[in-house]
């Protein structure tokens, strides 16, 4: 077991969606730095069958090792509802994915036990929210929609967009009709539509955005298998390859982030 493990942290996702949850793991572990791997050039995961997802993803895995990670993080909630168990069983290192971390922090939050969940058509198709949900009683009620337009529409830019609201507000009627309170952003791209989905979800419905919770479950495997970074003279940095589209990549990258990066495309 080593101590001031200075190795990265591999944090992978369909697209670029999921440098929302490298970016909370560099915010709440300063120390920590991380690779990331954005699959763009198949993206989105969400209309692929589950072989394909599994197969993606223990492709991307083998990417992740050849740089070392210390641990993976599946940011993808497609690729975490099929491909966690294959990619556990390929790993001697820890593993986590979104979904888990996103339903605890949805049970803290509800007022009502009516809980509602967006994602992609395989996310919401997988029912894996609904048996997470199942493990903490029977007095919480999950409401599912499958929004498959929305990452396309994050993926070229459309993020505040008369469009995009549209299509929100045809997704959403129903969850608005059940009167939730609680909402998981069950994609991590979902959370670049908060401002969106929020105006049509309405304000008073809490939305869960996984990523902090993921950046607070990646601390404590760190801190349990003792592989944190230890202290350093510099912050943590996020080294980004993608397999394809590096300027689209970039682009969106630099709005989520606030700030430019370098980023390289990279074969699987």
């Amino acid at each position: 077991m080593k101590k001031n493990d200075k190795r990265p942290i591999g944090v992978f996702d369909s697209g670029v969606g999921g440098l929302t949850v490298a970016r909370s793991i560099v915010k709440h572990l300063p120390n920590e730095d991380v690779v990331y791997f954005g699959d763009t050039a198949r993206v989105p995961y969400g209309n692929k069958s589950k072989a394909t997802i599994i197969r993606f993803s223990l492709e991307i895995l083998r990417f992740l090792k050849r740089h070392d990670v210390k641990m993976v993080v599946v940011a993808c909630n497609t690729a975490s509802s099929f491909s966690l168990p294959a990619i556990k069983k390929a790993c001697s290192i820890p593993v986590t994915g979104v979904i888990g971390p996103g339903v605890r922090e949805a049970v803290g939050l509800t007022r009502s036990g009516r809980i509602g969940v967006i994602g992609t058509t395989s996310t919401i198709q997988s029912c894996s929210y609904g048996r997470e949900l199942a493990r903490h009683g029977a007095k919480y009620r999950l409401f599912a929609q499958g929004c498959p337009l929305f990452v396309p529409l994050v993926e070229n830019g459309f993020i505040d967009d008369p469009i995009t609201y549209e299509i929100a507000g045809r997704y959403l009627k129903d969850m608005r009709a059940v009167g939730i309170d609680t909402l998981i952003l069950g994609c991590t791209h979902y959370p670049l539509l908060k401002g969106v989905i929020s105006d049509v979800i309405g304000h008073y419905v809490n939305l869960v955005d996984s990523s902090f919770a993921v950046a607070r479950e990646v601390k404590g495997l760190l801190d349990k298998h003792g592989l944190g970074a230890g202290k350093r003279q510099r912050r943590g940095k996020i080294k980004c390859f993608v397999s394809d589209d590096t300027a689209g990549f970039r682009r969106l990258a630099g709005v989520m982030l606030g700030s430019s990066i370098h980023v390289r495309k990279a074969a699987i």
